[in-house]
């Protein structure tokens, strides 16, 4: 499948797809995503933005409305997950305009994630940002892993601009 000229209607499509998997995959890795380690499995989701730029959106808002739904931290929590989430998805697409290697696609998914929340996670729990930083950076490192392949391998399925 040519995924290159996608209309708008087939991309408002695959955005909610793809928000549609990411809340479905927290949902249910949901008692290890919020832990100490947080691995967040479908933060790895945020490489697709590699390929398709138009996803960052879509990813930010799925990371707010997993926080809203599953979380339970509050304002913070929310609306800095969905920055994070803009934030982290943004720099993907960026390295997949750049056309740079899709690997590096797992340091944005593994660093924004751990040190980007832990600012308000650090206050808000009482721990201080260092612990806190190296303990979501252990998670996020496996689901940055997760997201060079995701990416490596949806390359090779789909022919895109990246």
């Amino acid at each position: 499948m040519d995924m290159k000229d996608l209309g708008k209607t087939q991309k408002i499509t695959l955005s909610g797809a793809v928000m549609a998997v990411y809340i479905v995959v927290m949902y249910f890795t949901q008692s290890f995503a919020f832990g100490q380690y947080q691995v967040r499995i479908a933060t790895a989701i945020y490489g697709l933005a590699y390929l398709f730029p138009f996803l960052v959106v879509p990813l930010g808002l799925s990371n707010m409305l997993s926080n809203l739904l599953m979380g339970g931290l509050g304002f913070y929590d929310i609306f800095g997950g969905c920055a994070v989430g803009l934030l982290t998805a943004g720099i993907c697409a960026l390295i997949g305009r750049r056309g740079l290697s899709p690997w590096l696609t797992a340091l944005p998914v593994a660093l924004v994630p751990a040190l980007g929340v832990s600012l308000w996670l650090s206050k808000l729990l009482g721990v201080p940002y260092a612990a806190m930083a190296a303990s979501l950076l252990v998670g996020q490192t496996i689901s940055g892993i997760a997201s060079a392949f995701l990416v490596k391998e949806f390359k090779r399925i789909w022919k895109t601009e990246a």
